[in-house]
C-alpha cells in the first residue's frame, strides 16, 4: 500500500468538508423520508415502494463501475461538486412539480434515477477523498464518527420531515435539500483536497482507457480473497435487508396502523442506535481485527430486523427495542468494512474498487425488491422482516467459517499495474 502522508493540520481542512457533506446528507434524508411517506400514504403498495427503490438503485448500479474508473483519473473535488449540483437541480425540478400539484408517480421514479446517477459519482469521489485527507490510523475513528453523525441525521430528519410535510408539504423538504446541497458545494469549493497520484497514460481511445481501468479495478478486487467472501455474504445480506428497510414505512402504516409521526419515531429509534454504535466505534475503534467487529455487527442487525418483524400489531412501542439494536450494530458493520478498505486499498484504485464492490452488492438489491414487494403484498409485510433476519444471521454465521475472511486484513493483493513480483509489487502488503 502507498504511503499515507497527511499534514498535521488535516483537521482544519477535513472537518469543514465533513460538515458540509453531513449537512447535504441531512437534506437528502429529508427527501427520502418525505417521498417514501408520500408514496406510502398515496398508494399503500409495497410493490410501488419496491419499484421506487429500484429506480433509485439500478442507474447507480449501471453507472458506478464507469464512475469509479473516471473518478480515479480526474480531480475528485470537481466530481463531488458536479455530482452535488446535478442532484440538487433534479430535486429542484421535482419540487416544482409538487408545488404546481402536477406530480405523477413516474416523475418521482425519473428524478430518483437522476439522483442515483449523481450518487454513483459522488460516493467513490467522497470516500477516496477521505483517504487522502485523513491519517491512516484515524480512519476507523472517522468511520465511527460518520456513523454517529448519520444516526443524528436519522433522528433529526424523521420528525423534521414529518413537520415540514405537515406545514408546507413535500416541496418544502425538497427545497431544504437544494439549499443544503448549495452550502455543501460552497464548502467543498474552498476546501483543499490532495490530488491523487496521476495514473499512467495508456494508449487507445478515452473509452478504451476507462474500460482498461475498470478491468484492473476488477482484477484488484477479485485478487483479495477475503473481500470476495465478504462480497458473497453481503449479497445475501443485501437481498434480505434492503427490501426490509424500504418496507419499514409500510410496516408502520399497515401492520402497526401508525401515522407519519409514529413512523418518524421508529426512524428516531434507529438513529439513536446508530449514534450510540457510531460513538462506541469512534472511541473504541473495534476489535484488533476489524472483521470481527463487522461480524458481530451483522449478527446484531439480523437479530434486530427479525425481532422487528415478530412484533404484534399493538407492539409499535416495543418494536423500538429491536429497531435500536439494529441501528446500534449498523456502524459496526459499515464503519469496520469501510475502514478496512480505506486503509488497505492503494489510493489509485480506491474509486474503482469502491464502485466495483458497491455495484456487485447493489445488483442484489433489485432482486430482493422484486421478490419482497409481491411477497409482502401477498403474505404480509412482517413476513419479509422475519425472513430477512434469518438470512442475515445465516450469512454471518457461515462467513466466519472461512479462513480467508478471518485473515482479510492480512491478505496480499496483486496490483495489476505492477509488472514485477514480490512484496513490493502487491497492492496490499502485510505490515
Amino acid at each position: 500500500m502507498e504511503n499515507h502522508k497527511v499534514g498535521k493540520n488535516w483537521k482544519k481542512q477535513f472537518f469543514p468538508f465533513w460538515t458540509g457533506q453531513m449537512l447535504s446528507l441531512l437534506g437528502s434524508s429529508l427527501v427520502q423520508f418525505s417521498i417514501v411517506w408520500w408514496l406510502t400514504k398515496e398508494t399503500g403498495s409495497a410493490t410501488i415502494l419496491a419499484v421506487a427503490s429500484m429506480f433509485a438503485l439500478i442507474p447507480e448500479i449501471a453507472i458506478q463501475p464507469f464512475a469509479g474508473a473516471i473518478t480515479d483519473r480526474i480531480n475528485r473535488k470537481k466530481v463531488i461538486i458536479i455530482a452535488d449540483a446535478m442532484i440538487a437541480f433534479a430535486t429542484l425540478i421535482l419540487g416544482v412539480f409538487f408545488f404546481l400539484d402536477k406530480i405523477e408517480i413516474w416523475y418521482i421514479y425519473a428524478i430518483m434515477a437522476i439522483r442515483a446517477i449523481g450518487s454513483a459519482f459522488h460516493f467513490p469521489a467522497e470516500q477516496a477523498s477521505v483517504s487522502l485527507m485523513v491519517p491512516k490510523d484515524q480512519l476507523a475513528r472517522i468511520a465511527g464518527l460518520n456513523q454517529a453523525a448519520k444516526g443524528v441525521i436519522n433522528i433529526v430528519a424523521a420528525p423534521m420531515g414529518a413537520l415540514v410535510m405537515d406545514l408546507i408539504g413535500v416541496e418544502g423538504s425538497l427545497l431544504i435539500d437544494v439549499v443544503t446541497a448549495i452550502i455543501a458545494i460552497t464548502i467543498v469549493s474552498f476546501t483543499f483536497i490532495p490530488r491523487q497520484e496521476k495514473l499512467a497514460e495508456k494508449d487507445g481511445s478515452w473509452i478504451g482507457v476507462v474500460l482498461q481501468d475498470m478491468k484492473e479495478g476488477f482484477q484488484y478486487l477479485i485478487g483479495w480473497k477475503g473481500l470476495m467472501v465478504i462480497t458473497a455474504m453481503a449479497l445475501v445480506f443485501k437481498i434480505a435487508l434492503s427490501p426490509a428497510f424500504s418496507l419499514i414505512p409500510l410496516l408502520v402504516s399497515a401492520h402497526f396502523h401508525g401515522d407519519a409521526a409514529q413512523y418518524s419515531m421508529v426512524e428516531v429509534a434507529a438513529g439513536l442506535g446508530i449514534i450510540a454504535g457510531g460513538a462506541l466505534l469512534g472511541m473504541w475503534g473495534g476489535f484488533r481485527k476489524k472483521v470481527y467487529t463487522m461480524l458481530m455487527g451483522g449478527l446484531g442487525v439480523g437479530l434486530g430486523i427479525m425481532g422487528l418483524g415478530m412484533m404484534p400489531e399493538n407492539g409499535l412501542y416495543f418494536s423500538l427495542i429491536p429497531t435500536f439494536l439494529m441501528g446500534f450494530m449498523i456502524p459496526m458493520v459499515d464503519g469496520s468494512l469501510m475502514a478496512i478498505m480505506q486503509e488497505k486499498i492503494d489510493n489509485e484504485y480506491q474509486g474503482r474498487v469502491f464502485t466495483m464492490f458497491g455495484s456487485i452488492l447493489y445488483l442484489s438489491t433489485p432482486i430482493g425488491l422484486a421478490v419482497a414487494g409481491p411477497v409482502s403484498d401477498a403474505m404480509g409485510v412482517q413476513f419479509w422482516f422475519i425472513l430477512a433476519g434469518i438470512l442475515v444471521l445465516t450469512s454471518m454465521a457461515g462467513g466466519i467459517m472461512f479462513k480467508s475472511l478471518r485473515n482479510v486484513e492480512d491478505d496480499v493483493v496483486v496490483n495489476p499495474n505492477k509488472k514485477d513480483t514480490g512484496a513490493q509489487s502487491s497492492g496490499l502488503r502485510v505490515e
